[in-house]
């Protein structure tokens, strides 16, 4: 039923890029809570090469992710096959934060097709385990469209929304230190 690969190959990356949406898992090294979340707009992910994924990280309502990843590192990326076809596939890795004001970014970015306003940062994750698994359970779901909602809330927002972002994402809600709000992300337009 599960599977472990030693490699991102071309099968599994075609699983990826058929998914809609993904989901994100962090924690905190001590206490502090478990972040999971939802990720939409399946432009906003890329395998890298056959070890190294990256996604888009959105401007949203929380900066739990960031925090983590300054924290230890760890992330788990979940796919979830909601289609006739079940499968679960997770990548386990030591997850970085790449800022629109690093030298990195530039490079990282071309590897999405849309550049979406709004992103807050690229997350780069080296993967330490590829694994599989049923997803029997899963129930099917038929995709109606992406939802259109935070493309159109960034594309319209003023420059100035983004320094009140940055303040208010300067803290998890564990207050871990996310965002720096003394050097604020330059904003990234479509």
């Amino acid at each position: 039923m599960a599977k472990e690969f030693p490699r991102l190959d071309e099968s599994l990356t075609e699983f990826i890029n058929d998914q809609a949406m993904f989901f994100v898992a962090t924690a905190p090294s001590e206490g502090g809570r478990i972040n999971l979340s939802p990720k939409g707009y399946r432009d906003t992910f890329a395998v890298l090469d056959d070890h190294t994924v990256a996604y888009l990280d959105l401007f949203g309502s929380g900066v739990e992710t960031i925090a983590h990843l300054r924290d230890n590192g760890r992330i788990t990326i979940m796919f979830c096959s909601f289609t006739r076809n079940s499968r679960i596939l997770r990548l386990f890795g030591t997850g970085r934060v790449v800022r629109p004001d690093d030298a990195e970014f530039g490079e990282l970015v071309g590897h999405f097709a849309n550049p979406h306003a709004g992103v807050r940062a690229v997350i780069v994750v080296d993967l330490e385990r590829i694994a599989d698994a049923c997803g029997f359970a899963v129930p099917y779901y038929e995709l109606v469209d992406e939802r259109p909602v935070l493309d159109d809330y960034h594309s319209k927002a003023p420059d100035e929304a983004y320094v009140r972002l940055v303040g208010r994402n300067r803290r998890s809600i564990d207050g871990l230190p996310a965002l720096d709000a003394d050097h604020p992300l330059p904003r990234s337009r479509a």
